[in-house]
């Protein structure tokens, strides 16, 4: 029988219940099990391809091409296992099966009600994974805080497989341990709040990992124990770290690994994590720096700036500077500070200060004309350039402007009345803009791609046919290939099923090279993406 670990969150979100949960799942596998893991995401979107990257984080893409929470990347990259559209789950999905199945009449006529019917429906999506992926242990994640009144039903479901399983079922809570600055004192309130609202719902943690900005003290532990109902050593330390590829070592030097076993009536094993520590040691020690600009506009929310909607763009940079054992320094530039035609040059001149430059994925018009400003000055001044999805269109858009000679070319979804549509949305994709249906229904999810001979991008994949993953509607419009072929743009890597150009490069330039799929949804961290190793090793040599 499969055993279930649920992680649920305290106090408050953001506090890395995903990272907490790739993390024990990447501590198991170590110890040689069969590890999957499932994100549960309250909100009542179906997924969460229509969210906006700024509210919501980055969307990440699984092969199958599901559109779903950031964490899902988490739990890819720490197990270095590909995840599928069964290992999310929403509300929305839940409902909808449910409201479907009603309508179907496979309820047999009664009355459906929210409880058992709902939680059943959770329930059966869990084990179904469980069946599918034959694992030893299925993490689930339970998305929000304890206490909302969003998550109640998929903590209820926990409490019925518990129910009925006592002995496969498993709790941990990650709740957060604040350290107020007129106190200067951790404080543990918050976290028996956090419990006893668990306890409302039926649930008892057997585990809690106490996040905070630093480990927890032996008074604290034992405070947690006598307040929370459990052992001293089942508060566990998870304090601040510059990495979080350092919290799978940071669990295990208290043994989180064993202790669950332990709780399963399970045997003792070994753990395997040589090459995780070797990684942390990198992550720790490299000294010199590679210096990224990432030119985008999903950045700011008032008067922060937000990392996470580009979450696996920045682990990929990560994983391929630690490959060359270098500490990557990235830095947000603001696309639409280039845009002023008086002051462009002048902000502009920023660029030459970075060893690479990388323009990601986005949507919308603004501050695109200074993403195209940029990639001029990254192709003149030749500063290694990496393009992603958009930004392999703006490059187009670029070189078929100043190096075509074909003014105020555009892609047709920033001006659908360009003479020169250089980027244009494929005939299916246009009916469905115009019937407004967004969700789930661009280019999505794994596609092949077959590389030309003798281009960089060949010898970067060291393969002529891979599989990348897409999230887009737009696509380089192949009326204008031969041109740009002509004036010196490289199709490297073309769509065989539908003649999609998937990769561009430029000859005579250090590294100019764009791909229309998201090659960072792939990236792993001891297994950096070939795009982004090679990208990283040309900003080296600058």
């Amino acid at each position: 029988m499969p055993k279930y670990i649920f992680v649920a969150g305290g106090v408050m979100s953001g506090i890395g219940k995903g990272v907490a949960a790739a993390s024990i799942g990447k501590i198991l596998k170590s110890k040689g099990f069969k590890v999957t893991a499932i994100k549960i995401d309250p909100y009542i979107n179906v997924d969460a391809g229509t969210m906006n990257p700024i509210e919501h984080g980055e969307i990440f893409v699984t092969d199958d091409g599901v559109e779903c929470d950031q964490d899902v990347g988490n739990y890819e990259r720490f197990l270095d296992e590909n995840l599928y559209t069964e290992n999310y789950i929403t509300t929305g999905r839940v409902y909808q099966a449910v409201i479907n199945r009603e309508r179907n009449l496979g309820y047999g006529g009664r009355c459906v009600e929210v409880v058992p019917d709902i939680p059943n429906e959770v329930i059966s999506r869990i084990k179904k994974v469980a069946k599918k992926t034959q694992a030893d242990f299925v993490l689930v994640e339970i998305g929000g805080t304890v206490g909302e009144y969003q998550n109640l039903l998929f903590l209820e479901g926990a409490r019925m497989m518990h129910l009925k399983k006592p002995k496969d079922v498993l709790f941990i809570l990650v709740s957060y341990l604040p350290i107020p600055e007129m106190i200067g004192e951790m404080k543990t309130k918050p976290t028996q709040t956090a419990v006893r609202l668990l306890n409302e719902a039926g649930i008892q943690p057997d585990i809690i990992l106490g996040r905070s900005p630093v480990l927890l003290d032996r008074l604290r532990k034992r405070k947690i124990s006598i307040f929370c109902n459990v052992a001293p050593e089942d508060v566990i330390s998870a304090p601040d770290i510059e990495s979080i590829y350092e919290i799978p070592v940071n669990f295990e030097k208290e043994n989180l690994g064993n202790r669950i076993l332990k709780k399963f009536g399970l045997r003792l094993r070994e753990k395997n994590l040589k090459d995780w520590e070797k990684l942390v040691k990198v992550i720790k020690t490299a000294k010199t720096e590679v210096k990224i600009g990432m030119v985008g506009k999903y950045f700011e929310t008032g008067s922060f700036t937000l990392m996470d909607s580009y979450i696996s763009v920045i682990e990929a940079i990560k994983h391929a500077s630690w490959y060359y054992k270098r500490r990557p320094e990235i830095c947000w530039l603001s696309a639409e500070k280039y845009e002023n035609a008086e002051n462009s040059s002048y902000y502009l001149k920023e660029l030459k200060n970075y060893d690479g430059i990388i323009v990601p994925g986005g949507f919308g018009s603004r501050g695109v004309e200074g993403k195209i400003k940029a990639i001029e000055f990254c192709r003149k001044q030749k500063i290694p350039y990496l393009g992603l999805c958009l930004g392999m269109q703006l490059a187009v858009v670029e070189f078929a402007r100043n190096v075509c000679g074909f003014k105020n070319a555009n892609s047709t979804e920033f001006d659908p009345k360009t003479k020169y549509p250089v980027i244009d949305v494929m005939p299916e994709q246009k009916t469905l803009i115009r019937e407004k249906k967004y969700g789930g229904t661009m280019r999505l999810g794994e596609y092949k791609c077959k590389i030309k001979p003798n281009t960089r991008t060949l010898r970067a994949y060291n393969g002529n046919s891979i599989s990348e993953r897409h999230r887009h509607r737009y696509e380089l419009n192949n009326t204008f290939r031969e041109q740009l072929e002509t004036k010196g743009m490289i199709m490297a890597g073309i769509n065989p099923e539908k003649d999609l150009v998937e990769i561009i490069e430029l000859k005579n330039h250090p590294f100019f090279m764009a791909s229309q799929f998201h090659p960072e949804f792939k990236s792993r961290p001891l297994k950096p993406h070939p795009l982004f190793r090679e990208f990283i090793r040309a900003c080296l040599r600058k």
